[in-house]
């Protein structure tokens, strides 16, 4: 049965705000796991502080201004909203900055910014994912907090945390997990237990389920992609090539991403990544900034025909028996590939993309399909390009794929 929760206009006052008001030591490390609520939790904690105390300055870090934007950042501001408090004359845009009524503020900035992390002062940090940030980094911005420090992440592998922190005395865990967090709508919950099932015969699935289901700390183990590294933005010399397209609704997102040449290195930029989209939604999204040659799922050939007459120059992607393997092959061929520092899911997953083990933990020679909606939309371009398919694309006027080769 369901707890009972306070909830004011939308919000509510969980079992993972309660405990974590509940911390009193200076560093306060949250590990936890997928939809916890640790963010949801931490951030309305700092907004309190900011208006009961006066002067008070708050830095919310996380590893790029992208990732700010579409996590905490996001969450500030709906929680702000959803409780009435927000003024948009108090947000400066550009600096990422909320400055409260009494002179306290809550800024946004990333780890990558070395000025920011050897500047000013401030009473409260929290690092968000604090595991995608340097050991350095942290140091660098403890040294300059006053007062407390806030740190979350999901424990998939032992890092900075456990051997710095684990074993000061000025330092508290807690460890939070779905069921800390009643706010999460029932399909989620379903969803995140489906992997207490499968852990039964799949040790990728019992990691994943300890990790993101339980929130202890797990073993990183058969990663497929290690060959890539994050660059700021697309160089402006860079060779568009084409973008590959997953599709998705209700629980998985529909994908977008583009891949360009930049002296022989491919570079990838996520440019969609959203559920609920319907086709001239997608359609709105595709057409901006160029025109773009577009592989996508050859599984909805619906879709690919709304799109084609919509204007775009779509054709279905080639599958078959080993084209998954094919794809992950292709891509893994390269020496090196970038990925802008923008795209955040496509980074999240290729981070977590691993080869499936069997109950006993032997490797398959076949990836888990999860953690894989940006990753299917490069295999999309990768086993085009490997491929040179030559098809033509559907449509009254559209051109033909062939006379972009």
């Amino acid at each position: 049965m369901k707890k009972r929760v306070k909830e004011y206009n939308g919000f509510y006052y969980t079992t993972a705000i309660k405990k974590l008001k509940k911390l009193r030591k200076r560093t306060r490390v949250i590990p936890g796991g997928t939809s916890a609520g640790k963010t949801f939790g931490i951030i309305p904690i700092l907004i309190d502080r900011a208006t009961k105390k006066s002067g008070l300055e708050i830095s919310i870090v996380s590893e790029s201004i992208p990732h700010l934007r579409r996590g905490a950042l996001k969450d500030f501001e709906k929680i702000m909203r959803t409780t009435g408090r927000w003024f948009e004359d108090r947000f400066n845009r550009t600096l990422l900055k909320y400055t409260f009524a009494n002179g306290s503020y809550i800024e946004f900035f990333s780890a990558d910014q070395s000025d920011k992390l050897r500047g000013a002062r401030r009473n409260i940090l929290y690092i968000n994912e604090c595991n995608n940030v340097t050991f350095e980094a942290y140091q660098q911005l403890s040294i300059r907090t006053s007062d407390e420090i806030w740190l979350d992440f999901n424990p998939s592998n032992e890092f900075w945390a456990h051997t710095e922190l684990k074993n000061d005395p000025d330092c508290e865990w807690l460890t939070l997990t779905y069921k800390d967090n009643e706010a999460l709508p029932k399909a989620i919950v379903k969803e995140i237990e489906k992997a207490r099932e499968k852990a039964k015969t799949s040790t990728y699935w019992a990691n994943w389920w300890k990790v993101y289901g339980l929130g202890e700390l797990g073993v990183l183990d058969g990663v497929i992609f290690n060959n890539w590294k994050i660059i700021d933005e697309i160089p402006q010399e860079a060779k568009y090539v084409k973008s590959g397209m997953d599709f998705g609704f209700t629980n998985d997102p529909t994908t977008l991403i583009d891949k360009y040449l930049y002296n022989g290195i491919p570079i990838y930029d996520e440019v969609l990544y959203q559920t609920g989209m319907i086709n001239s939604e997608i359609a709105k999204v595709a057409k901006q900034d160029f025109k773009r040659i577009i592989v996508a799922d050859s599984a909805e050939p619906k879709s690919i025909k709304e799109l084609q007459n919509y204007g775009l120059i779509v054709k279905g992607a080639e599958k078959g028996k080993d084209s998954i393997n094919f794809g992950i092959q292709a891509i893994q061929q390269y020496e090196v590939f970038y990925v802008t520092k923008r795209s955040v899911n496509l980074i999240d997953e290729l981070r977590k993309y691993s080869w499936d083990k069997d109950k006993t933990g032997k490797t398959l020679n076949v990836p888990i399909d999860f953690h894989n909606h940006c990753i299917d939309a490069l295999r999309y371009i990768e086993i085009d390009e490997k491929t040179k398919t030559r098809t033509k694309v559907k449509g009254s006027g559209l051109v033909s794929f062939k006379d972009f080769y």
